[in-house]
C-alpha cells in the first residue's frame, strides 16, 4: 500500500510525458548519444534529490528556515528564465558543459523534483512512520518512479526523428508557453502561501 500510493503520486506529479517536449526544446540539435547523456543526467539529478529530501528533507527546511512557498517561488522564478529561452529560442550553441548543466537544472530539478514532488515525498515519509518495512517501500517507488522517467526521457528521441528539426522548433515553443504557466502558477501558490502563513 505504501509503494503503491507514493509510486502513483510521485508520478502523477513528476508527469514523465510531460516533460518530453520540454527536453526535446533544451535538446534540440543535440545527438542521440548526448540526448541519452542529458536523460540519465536528469534523472540521477532528481532521485538525489528526491531521496535527499525522504531522508533529510523536514530537518533540512527546518534548520535553514525555509517555507514550502519559498521552494516553490524560487522554482518558479528558475522554470521562468528556461521558458523565456524556449520561447525566443535564443540558446547558445549546444556544448558538453551545456548539456549537463540544462539536465541538473532545470531539467533534473526543479521540472522533475519540484516543490510537489519534494513535498510529496516528505508526506510520503511522514504517513509511513512506524509501518514495517515502509523505508524501502518509498524507496522502490522513487526508484521505479525514475525509472518510467528516464524511458520516456530516453526514447524521447523517436519522437523528435518523426517531428525533424521543423517540428521541435514548434514544439520547444509550446513547450515554453507550457513551462511558463507552470512557473507562473507555482509563483502564485508561493505568493498564496505567504499570505495564509501571516
Amino acid at each position: 500500500a505504501v509503494f503503491g500510493s507514493t509510486f502513483v503520486v510521485l508520478l502523477v506529479i513528476m508527469d514523465p510525458p510531460g516533460s518530453i517536449p520540454v527536453f526535446l526544446g533544451l535538446m534540440s540539435g543535440r545527438t542521440r548519444k548526448q540526448v541519452s547523456s542529458a536523460a540519465l543526467m536528469a534523472v540521477f539529478t532528481s532521485m538525489v534529490v528526491i531521496t535527499t529530501f525522504a531522508i533529510f528533507g523536514e530537518q533540512v527546511l527546518r534548520y535553514m528556515k525555509i517555507s514550502l512557498p519559498a521552494l516553490q517561488g524560487a522554482g518558479g522564478l528558475l522554470l521562468l528564465i528556461v521558458s523565456l529561452e524556449l520561447l525566443t529560442g535564443e540558446s547558445e550553441e549546444p556544448t558538453k558543459s551545456q548539456d549537463k548543466t540544462v539536465a541538473m537544472v532545470p531539467l533534473g530539478t526543479p521540472l522533475l523534483a519540484g516543490p510537489g514532488a519534494i513535498v510529496a515525498t516528505i508526506l510520503a515519509v511522514r504517513s509511513g512512520e512506524g509501518v514495517v518495512g515502509a523505508p524501502l517501500a518509498i524507496a522502490t517507488a522513487i526508484v521505479s518512479v525514475h525509472a518510467v522517467i528516464y524511458l520516456s526521457l530516453r526514447y524521447s528521441g523517436l519522437i523528435a526523428r518523426i517531428l525533424k528539426p521543423s517540428g521541435i522548433r514548434v514544439v520547444a515553443r509550446l513547450a515554453g508557453l507550457l513551462l511558463a504557466a507552470i512557473a507562473v502558477q507555482l509563483i502564485a501558490d508561493a505568493v498564496f502561501g505567504f499570505i495564509e502563513t501571516m
